[in-house]
Order: C-alpha cells, then structure tokens, then sequence
C-alpha cells in the first residue's frame, strides 16, 4: 500500500527562460511516476515547467551508486512528458544554484552526477544566494552518425549534424531562425533509425565571428526558449568541419544568452544565469525506498545540513 500523500517542499527556477520545478528528496522517498511529473509540468493545470528536477544521494539511488564516491548529490531529470532525461546543461547549474542556495553545498566546485555521468561545475558565492551565473563542464562532444542526416519543419528540409552532448541532438545550420515555423510539432528527423529514443532539434544561424542564435524543440518538451546542451551542440555543429580553436562563444537563445567556452583538450563548459523564483510545497504521494540507504561519508557533508523531508 503506497503510504498516504503529504506536504514536501518545492522550488522553481529557470536558466535563461528554460524553467524547471527542484524536488528535494534525498532519500529517494517520492513516488515521481510519469503521471506525477505530467500534471506537475502541465502549465494550465500545474505549477508549469520544461522539466523536473529531483535531488537524491547518490546513496540512495541504484544507478547513481557507482558515482557516490565522487558525487553527493545525483540529478534525477524528467522530461514534461515524463520520461527520464540523461543531462540538462540548463537544469544542472540551476540544481547546483538550489543545492548552494539553500546550504546543502557550499560555493565553489562542485560534482553533481546525472544520467550521462559525472559534471563538475563552479558556482560562484553571491550576496544573492539564489541567482546568478554558473559554469558547468560539459566534455567532449561526439559526432557519432550517421551521415546524411536530415530535418523537416513545415515545407523546409535541412542536412543536420548529430551531435552527442551526453543527450542527443540533431542540429541544423539555417538562413533565418523564422524558415522553421512554430514548431509546434516535432521536426520529421531521417533516417527514423538514427535516434531511436528521438532527439532535440536546433536550428541555428551565425551571428558573427564565434556567434550563434538558435531555436530548439526539445525531446519530450516541445520548442523551450533555451537549451544549454544544444548551446554545447550548436558550436560542436558550427566548428565540425575545422579543427576547433579554444575560445569562447557566445549562443543566443529566445531566453537569453549563454556562453559557450572551448577548451584546449575540446572539451566544452557552458556558462549562463540561474535564478531560483519560488520556493513552496505541494502534495506529492511517498513511496518506500527499495532498501534503506547507505549513510553518506560524514566528511563529504562538512558544514551542510540535512534537506528537509517531508514528515
């Protein structure tokens, strides 16, 4: 018998207009079916978000247990529609901007664990604890294929690059950012083999020397007005066809600006705002743990108290 539903604390935030709903729930305790996340992303009928964020120790986690000795805290990301998403360059500096905010992790490096592994990431103390920039480390993207690869919105079709970024992306290079339409719809993506749990799509069109505009339709999600792996994904795009030049790009988004800064090793990090809006609770069913968790390492939680459960 799932135990009867209470109170549990909430917050909402967004990095450059890309919003999500944080859920802190250490011990894994939450019962986050799809049904669950669908009504609480829903924005007519629920708090309304690209997505949700859950904040379990790794610990407490069965596919996060192999990264526990390097990371305290795992991102559990869900797409709207409520499938599990691997990595969220927007949605993991604002994690890491809640985590900081609320005293569960001091400022500075910091390890969060996700889908797609480990991502270190830097946030920097504010007076304002609950906005402001934050970097993550992205890696190394990875053009796996295959070739000829092509996207369709409304009566347009472009080739398209698939780039990994620890989540899919086909990103195609266009003339203006309206050929698209309202994206409404997912684009049509050939060959239907290539991503077989689908794919986000951006369309992107250079501003400059090392500046990019996009529009992106994510997986599970629809258009959003910003994607921090698509940023990442959208100059891995821009500099396939030369050999990448450490420096940084500036990516603009319906939301706002990210930077995007390429590394010697090519490796990536994207940097851009995270502000946490709202704090609240709401009502969500407690489900039972698998079995009871490990405790975490006394010294990993130094000066950092316990996330409040719901009781």
């Amino acid at each position: 018998m799932t135990p009867p539903a209470s109170p549990h604390p909430f917050a909402k935030g967004h990095g450059a207009e890309n919003d999500f709903i944080l859920l802190p729930d250490p011990h894994g305790l939450l019962d986050l079916g799809p049904g669950a996340v669908r009504r609480l992303c829903h924005r007519r009928t629920g708090i309304g978000a690209d997505g949700i964020l859950r904040a379990v120790h790794t610990t407490a986690v069965p596919e996060a247990a192999a990264m526990a000795a390097d990371a305290v805290w795992f991102m559990d990301y869900r797409n709207p529609d409520g499938t599990e998403g691997q990595m969220c360059g927007n949605g993991i500096r604002l994690f890491a901007r809640y985590l900081v905010g609320t005293g569960h992790a001091p400022p500075g490096p910091l390890v969060i664990a996700t889908r797609a592994g480990l991502r270190r990431l830097d946030v920097p103390r504010r007076r304002t604890r609950f906005h402001g920039p934050v970097t993550v480390q992205m890696g190394r993207p990875r053009l796996p294929g295959p070739d000829h690869i092509t996207v369709t919105a409304g009566t347009r079709t472009w080739p398209a690059l698939h780039v990994d970024m620890g989540n899919p992306h086909a990103v195609a290079l266009v003339d203006d950012l309206t050929h698209p339409g309202p994206l409404t719809t997912p684009p049509a993506v050939e060959p239907a083999g290539a991503y077989p749990h689908g794919t986000t799509v951006e369309f992107v069109v250079r501003r400059g020397p090392r500046h990019l505009a996009l529009r992106v339709h994510e997986r599970g999600a629809g258009e959003t007005r910003s994607c921090g792996t698509g940023a990442c994904a959208a100059v891995a795009a821009a500099t396939h066809h030369t050999v990448p030049e450490p420096g940084t790009w500036i990516v603009d988004t319906p939301g706002g600006r990210l930077t995007v800064t390429v590394h010697l090793d090519g490796t990536m990090a994207l940097t851009g705002p995270a502000e946490i809006t709202t704090h609240g609770t709401i009502t969500l069913p407690r489900g039972e743990p698998a079995a009871p968790p490990p405790p975490v390492p006394a010294a990993r939680h130094r000066g950092t108290p316990p996330v409040p459960t719901p009781g």
